[in-house]
């Protein structure tokens, strides 16, 4: 019977390693059953998993590798597999996989001590680590924007929701933003990413920007706020709102658009998600006015939002056509999709507000940004305490890899 061998290869990372022990294990017609490398500041580990053929015997194979090492100044290893045991983990790849991505402003050990805690008690196992942030300067000079690891981790969670809330807690108790997402084809060919507009793709309420022109700012934000929280219809609010803004002059709309603020990192985001090939999409309670302002700005593809009435130069306090709610805010990003011709697990959806919820779970990655507690809770993901541009890690996405 062939003979299985894991080979572990340890020492100062240069060129040529990998080429010489494998050149070795090729002169003796030995099959590769898996490989893998990693470096961490120019140490090399890297493992080989072969079999023997059956005519063959392998203490020459692990003699000649020993000394190609020794050549190559790196310390070799060898432990046979018994056949049980590689049949498990023959068996294992069938197992589910998961990426757990940790955003911070930097990566410490308690935090990676917790989060890989919440891991091993789920049941599940990690197979890969990666920095997706770059590389921290210790005299000087740029540091990165933010600090990013990425686990990928195999097995079926003892219970997927429990730990998404032991992720949510811990986020929020060491102000870190944690994604859990099933790594599957989907998630590695998102397509489109839609945005909520009113305080996600800028910080502000554009009905509030106009509420104060119209002198009726502290009534429509307490029916703002109790609307996010979904604690009132979201169309009856929108109409309530509306009515207080009657008679007020159209002109006004350009100024309120030339100071909205752009949240932090949305430039950022949009620009390399373009570069990538991705469409973007506005799909908003707010008005259609400011949404196209922004898709000048920002080079949006979509926007569907609702249209304010004007007659006369002045608003009605209506808008034209159906208004754009939760359930509105769904099947307009299934149109898009549908448009596009893509999944909808192709989708990533962003937004704040209890009537993003809709959207946010029909997405294949539904990301509550800087969202209410209830919103964030039955949102898939959620990003509470940095900006748009952090989305690109739960995207894969590393630093040396975008603008």
């Amino acid at each position: 019977m062939a003979e299985i061998i894991l080979i572990q290869i340890s020492g100062d990372d240069r060129p040529g390693v990998t080429s010489a022990l494998t050149g070795v294990l090729a002169s003796y017609g030995v099959d590769i059953l898996d490989i893998g490398q990693s470096v961490i500041h120019n140490q090399l580990t890297l493992g080989i998993l072969i079999r023997i053929p059956e005519e063959s015997e392998s203490a020459p194979v692990i003699k000649d590798v020993m000394f190609k090492g020794y050549e190559m100044g790196v310390n070799v290893k060898f432990r046979p597999i018994p056949d049980d045991k590689y049949e498990l983990w023959v068996g294992a790849q069938g197992k589910p996989r998961h990426i757990v991505t940790l955003v911070g402003n930097r990566i410490t050990g308690k935090q990676i001590s917790r989060i890989t805690g919440i891991i091993a008690e789920n049941g599940l196992n990690i197979d890969i680590i990666n920095r997706l942030s770059g590389r921290i300067p210790q005299n000087g000079g740029p540091a990165p924007r933010y600090a990013c690891v990425e686990f990928s981790v195999r097995g079926f969670p003892r219970d997927l929701d429990r730990m998404r809330t032991a992720f949510l807690h811990m986020a929020s108790e060491d102000q870190v933003d944690i994604a859990l997402q099933e790594d599957n084809a989907f998630r590695r060919n998102r397509r489109i990413v839609a945005f909520d507009m009113d305080s996600t793709l800028i910080q502000a309420e554009v009905i509030d920007e106009l509420a104060k022109e119209a002198g009726s700012g502290e009534k429509v934000s307490r029916i703002t706020e109790s609307a996010m929280r979904g604690e009132i219809d979201f169309q009856e609010s929108l109409r309530r709102r509306l009515a207080t803004l009657k008679g007020l002059d159209a002109s006004v709309m350009e100024n309120i658009a030339e100071r909205l603020p752009i949240t932090e990192g949305a430039e950022r985001l949009i620009s390399n998600l373009k570069k990538f090939g991705f469409k973007t999409a506005i799909i908003s309670g707010g008005f259609t006015y400011f949404g196209e302002d922004l898709k000048k700005k920002l080079g949006v593809d979509y926007v569907h939002a609702n249209k304010l009435v004007v007659e006369d130069g002045k608003l009605t306090g209506e808008v034209e056509g159906d208004i754009v709610d939760g359930p509105r805010k769904a099947q307009l990003l299934r149109e898009i999709a549908e448009k596009e011709k893509i999944s909808l697990q192709q989708v990533i959806a962003v937004g704040d507000g209890a009537n993003d919820l809709p959207m946010l779970s029909i997405a294949g990655l539904g990301i509550a940004f800087h969202a209410k507690p209830k919103v964030k809770e039955d949102a898939g993901q959620a990003i509470s305490h940095f900006g748009l541009d952090s989305i690109l890690y739960l995207i894969g996405l590393r630093d040396r890899e975008t603008d």
